[in-house]
């Protein structure tokens, strides 16, 4: 029994698991959808000398031992490639990142970039995970303007890249990034070691390590759905942190904040997901004194680029936005208990995941709706949708 990724051919899809192997691996994920913490037998993810009988403990039949003790990697309970986005064995359910079904989790499905899910392959259509879906044909560097994440202040430097790309750790997104000083860049080790076994579900207040903050987003606050919004809905989502307008960001002047958090990690200064997305694109998310970078000098239109964190205005069309669209999500000046259908003009605030998902969408550029639908002044069938759900009066 393996789970394999073809590393040469990047649109080849992952073995499947066998079901004993997934009733191994899987058994102690999640009691439930409503607990995510880890319970169970130990051995069915850990294995103490990757031997047993003189047979190879990993699920990949691999002779070579894992780091922490693992019988597996990320991929083999999260992107399993099958027809659905999660899979449930007994009562576990695990949430799948890249599957072939048209319904998709909260942050996307890493198969539109293959071809697997939707309308065809493109690396446009996501975040390339090098050894999930392989290197990114169309760019090489974040789009934004930031390759080295966090600046020169940082203590390591790491240059990230779409060849590099991780799920977790220095080169990714989950879990602690710049970890220590000695330039690990692995992802499964330093990244998100302990987080699911410390990991705390709902509301997310702290985030002060990966297993507290907003799905092992370090420092990122926000509450989570507890079915990974497998079933989204106005009053049923993921609510997310923002600010009332946009900050400037960099770590070479005390007048801005800075994206080294604690240790030299990498984290959003304030928390909101916006601020976590500006530690690679930071030009799209932050405030800036010059007109080549950043959104703008101030907090108020006319922009350069569209901004995040930023309240939507309570006068003209934005105060038609009043319920809750998951299409068009918008984010919380402070993070509630229970996910809210209603939408506050004034308060809430627009954020980079308004308009993008996180790994990917059938769309170009990761956006939720098709782009080239959004034609002003037309009443077509695009009207209250995408962009229209904010700007009401252009469609």
């Amino acid at each position: 029994m393996t789970v394999s990724v073809n590393k040469q051919d990047r649109k080849a899809v992952p073995v499947f698991l066998s079901v004993l192997g997934l009733l191994l691996l899987c058994g102690i994920f999640f009691a439930s959808s409503l607990a995510a913490t880890m319970q169970g037998n130990c051995a069915d993810c850990h294995t103490m000398h990757n031997s047993q009988n003189n047979v190879p403990m990993n699920y990949d039949n691999s002779t070579t031992p894992n780091e922490s003790l693992t019988r597996a990697s990320c991929f083999g309970c999260h992107a399993q490639g099958g027809a659905s986005p999660t899979v449930t064995v007994g009562s576990s359910v695990i949430p799948q990142v890249m599957h072939s079904s048209p319904v998709s989790l909260a942050a996307g499905n890493f198969g539109y970039i293959t071809g697997m899910a939707g309308s065809g392959a493109s690396d446009s259509k996501g975040h390339n995970i090098a050894d999930l879906t392989g290197t990114d044909s169309v760019l090489y560097a974040p789009p934004g303007g930031i390759v080295n994440v966090g600046g020169p202040s940082h203590v390591l430097g790491n240059t990230v890249n779409t060849t590099t790309l991780t799920c977790a750790g220095n080169n990714g997104c989950h879990g602690y990034r710049h970890y220590g000083s000695g330039g690990d860049t692995t992802y499964l080790v330093k990244g998100v070691t302990g987080a699911h076994h410390k990991n705390v579900d709902g509301q997310l207040l702290q985030a002060t390590e990966p297993g507290n903050s907003y799905r092992f987003l370090m420092a990122v606050k926000g509450l989570e759905s507890p079915d990974w919004q497998e079933n989204p809905s106005s009053s049923n989502h993921n609510e997310y942190y923002a600010l009332p307008a946009p900050i400037q960001l960099g770590c070479t002047s005390p007048a801005v904040k800075c994206h080294e958090g604690p240790g030299g990690l990498t984290q959003p200064p304030d928390g909101t997901m916006s601020q976590f997305c500006a530690t690679c694109h930071g030009n799209f998310h932050t405030l800036t004194t010059t007109e080549s970078d950043g959104v703008g000098a101030v907090a108020a239109s006319p922009f350069i680029r569209h901004p995040t964190d930023l309240s939507l205005p309570v006068t003209g069309e934005y105060a038609a936005y009043t319920v809750y669209n998951i299409n068009a999500p918008v984010a919380r000046l402070a993070v509630p208990a229970v996910s809210s259908s209603v939408v506050t003009p004034g308060s809430d605030a627009v954020m980079c995941l308004s308009c993008h998902m996180a790994h990917a969408s059938n769309y170009p550029d990761m956006l939720r709706w098709d782009y080239d639908t959004m034609i002003a002044g037309n009443a077509g069938a695009a009207a209250g949708t995408g962009c229209f759900v904010c700007h009401s009066s252009k469609d």
